[in-house]
């Protein structure tokens, strides 16, 4: 396996993997978007086994004290083998004087926790519109 910044020509695998999961499909529907998504993002990594994306993540930070995982998702049937933490390690780099926060879909947490991350009772939140809101 192999985990490198993500190529212009495998945006569309990428949307593709996150749209066969539950509750990822609806938000990324539209690919000329999802593709502005990943540009707009200072960290895109995916991790490629026999020339296939098998996970994916997305990252914003300022590099220096404060980072956001925004997107983390591991290919159904490739879960379990370390690829989902080697894509955060990755992603997050070596500086261990950041800040790192996620929104922890449920039962992920457990993952996030087995990482080194900590349930936090300081972060908050606001949430996006739903659609028939807007």
């Amino acid at each position: 396996m192999n985990i490198r910044a993500i190529r212009a020509e495998e945006i569309e695998e990428a949307r593709s993997l996150l749209t066969q999961e539950p509750g990822w499909a609806a938000r990324f529907q539209d690919p000329e978007e999802f593709r502005r998504l990943l540009l707009k993002s200072q960290r895109v990594l995916v991790a490629i086994d026999d020339d296939r994306i098998v996970g994916f993540v997305r990252a914003i930070t300022d590099d220096m004290s404060n980072g956001y995982l925004t997107l983390l998702i591991v290919r159904n049937g490739h879960r379990g083998k370390g690829i989902g933490r080697a894509l955060v390690r990755a992603v997050m780099g070596e500086n261990a004087g950041m800040t790192w926060v996620l929104r922890a879909h449920r039962g992920a947490e457990a993952f996030y926790e087995r990482i080194g991350f900590v349930r936090s009772k300081v972060a908050m939140e606001r949430p996006r519109a739903k659609a028939s809101d807007t």
